[in-house]
């Protein structure tokens, strides 16, 4: 994906105070090793994931790959 990326997912999870392991219950993954790999740009998150980590962040997937710095640019809709 790119450095963007994982620096991206890194700042919003410990901005709020999410360990690896948190992150990886809820994208539903067994383990954090997943996030660890995203986090240190040696693998790549599912288009769901992306989805999900987009809408628990409030912010775009555009901004979470790096393609924009406004965190509110193209985001989807919030879910009630």
């Amino acid at each position: 994906m790119s450095i963007a990326f994982s620096r991206r997912l890194r700042e919003l999870r410990t901005e709020q105070n999410m360990t690896q392991k948190e992150m990886s219950t809820l994208l539903g993954l067994k383990d954090s090793r997943s996030i660890r790999a995203y986090e240190t740009d040696q693998s790549e998150p599912s288009i769901c994931n992306l989805i999900q980590l987009s809408e628990r962040f409030d912010v775009s997937i555009d901004y979470l790959v790096g393609a924009t710095d406004d965190p509110t640019h193209h985001r989807p809709p919030r879910k009630p």
